[in-house]
């Protein structure tokens, strides 16, 4: 396969069986632009997570092709271009502060301490928790720990950044703070949630899985909107496009 130069993400023909099971994943076609913004829908068990585990290299596939900038995906090879931000932050942070947490990526990376200096502050500006650098993380809020597990991978400047359920566990103002976030996030994004009013807020284009199928690909109002499509695969059409709030004159 030649991976094409204007897609940051090139997947064909991918397919993956686990061990004894049914086939998870079958034959998926994907092509990502840089800086788009993707929701990945499903019901559970539809593959989701199961596809950002092959796109970062953490399985092996059972069939096709996985490239990103241009690069293949090795499985079992750590490649820096693509952070993963897990459903749990509890999964992801181990260290004894905030500060080392976010600092351990871009220390791994080999770079010299001005550089990680630069890279965990604006790392930790952009998520909002600077203040929180001498704080154990495992005493920290819900939200507290899912801008910390961000910001742990923004240091690294990824160029995708994957979400396998971003605003799971989290409050009102906690949710709202990581839509702006992502909002403001200048890399290509691969978002998976159930809370599709989230989807709605922040991806530009979603795609849908159903039994490891790719069923459904466009825009993300054209998706989302669509009831038979929705209701066909488990899923409903969120609230706000059931119910839109009347124009005000």
């Amino acid at each position: 396969m030649t991976p094409n130069p204007d897609r940051v993400i090139d997947i064909q023909n991918l397919s993956f069986t686990y061990d004894h099971r049914a086939r998870t994943l079958h034959f998926i076609n994907l092509e990502v632009a840089i800086g788009q913004r993707v929701g990945v829908i499903g019901s559970n068990g539809s593959g989701k997570t199961t596809l950002f585990h092959l796109l970062c290299g953490l399985l092996q596939p059972s069939t096709g092709s996985i490239y990103i900038s241009q690069q293949p995906v090795i499985p079992g090879a750590f490649s820096p271009t693509v952070g993963f931000v897990f459903q749990n932050p509890d999964d992801q942070l181990f260290s004894a502060s905030v500060w080392e947490e976010v600092a351990f990526g871009p220390g791994n990376l080999g770079l010299d301490a001005e550089d990680i200096q630069r890279r965990v502050h604006q790392a930790l500006i952009f998520t909002g928790t600077e203040h929180l650098v001498t704080s154990p993380p495992h005493h920290l809020s819900g939200g507290q720990k899912r801008m910390v597990a961000i910001a742990s991978i923004l240091a690294m400047e990824p160029e995708v950044m994957i979400y396998d359920e971003p605003s799971a566990n989290l409050d009102l103002r906690a949710r709202r703070r990581l839509i702006q976030l992502l909002q403001s996030s200048r890399e290509t994004l691969l978002l998976s949630s159930h809370d599709l009013e989230l989807i709605r807020e922040v991806c530009d284009r979603v795609i849908v899985l159903d039994q490891g199928h790719l069923v459904a690909d466009g825009a993300t109002a054209d998706i989302l909107g669509d009831r038979s499509l929705m209701e066909g695969h488990g899923l409903e059409v969120p609230h706000s496009l059931r119910f839109p709030l009347p124009l005000v004159h």
